[in-house]
């Protein structure tokens, strides 16, 4: 499942975002925030985290006005591997080398073509694992 969030500066994109899923018969999981009046985005990032956490097969979108906010809020949970991409590489790389269960984006600096590509990548691109692995290990503590 696709878990989306967002503050009030990454509303917009994440509805374009929706919009985007919704041509596509791609069913997501929105958990805010659902206008462009001001929420904190530690806590839409939470309401995120959550429901990422249900099954290891969800990620996340979370968007904010710079995609900092988001991916600092979402990296304190040591079960999430939350990347901030700004372009494709960014994206396919976040994925095969560390296997990220969130991709953050800066809504001021993307317009929806751009995020849509981003997304895309992101969502088509499987973990390597190998030497990968070991270094994920590494972070979260395991052995």
């Amino acid at each position: 499942m696709i878990v989306l969030a967002s503050d009030h500066r990454g509303f917009m994109l994440k509805e374009e975002l929706k919009n985007f899923f919704n041509k596509e018969n791609i069913i997501v999981i929105d958990v805010g925030t659902y206008s462009k009046d001001p929420v904190d985005y530690p806590d839409m990032a939470k309401l995120g985290i959550e429901k990422v956490l249900e099954d290891k097969n969800n990620v996340g979108i979370f968007i904010c006005g710079s995609g900092i906010g988001m991916s600092l809020a979402a990296n304190r949970n040591n079960k999430i591997r939350a990347a901030l991409c700004m372009n494709e590489d960014m994206a396919m790389l976040a994925r095969k080398d560390n296997d990220a269960n969130v991709l953050c984006l800066g809504a001021n600096f993307l317009n929806a073509k751009k995020a849509i590509k981003i997304v895309k990548v992101f969502l088509t691109t499987s973990f390597e694992g190998g030497r990968h692995a070991r270094r994920l290990k590494k972070i979260s503590g395991d052995k």
